[in-house]
């Protein structure tokens, strides 16, 4: 049995990532670092006045959009959701495993 949970455990870690990406990319407009801005932004809206609230709603779009897909920072997002957010939900690790980056050859030797 702890074989079991131990192995959807590793399997969630690897694959959830994953899976979040290719929905938002699939099915909206965002990456994991739009949507995150997205949701934070909208935890500050002002309340009760419409006017201001969509006002506050189109703000926050344009500068969420910005990150996501199509948007002039959308390098900066992509790499913000892929090093960062994925990296933080796998506890550092990037997606095969490892804490260094295997691309930078300095840093590849030290792996070994």
């Amino acid at each position: 049995m702890e074989w079991a949970k131990q192995t959807y455990n590793e399997q969630y870690e690897a694959w959830m990532p994953w899976i979040e990406d290719h929905f938002l990319k699939y099915f909206t407009k965002d990456n994991k670092a739009s949507y995150a801005t997205k949701e934070q932004l909208d935890k500050a809206k002002v309340t009760g006045i419409d006017q201001v609230d969509t006002l506050q709603d189109g703000v926050h779009s344009l500068v969420a959009g910005q990150v996501g897909q199509g948007g002039l920072l959308q390098p900066v997002g992509d790499l913000a959701s892929k090093e960062g957010i994925n990296r933080a939900e796998r506890q550092g690790k990037d997606d095969s495993g490892g804490y260094l980056p295997t691309s930078v050859p300095v840093l590849g030797g030290l792996l070994k």
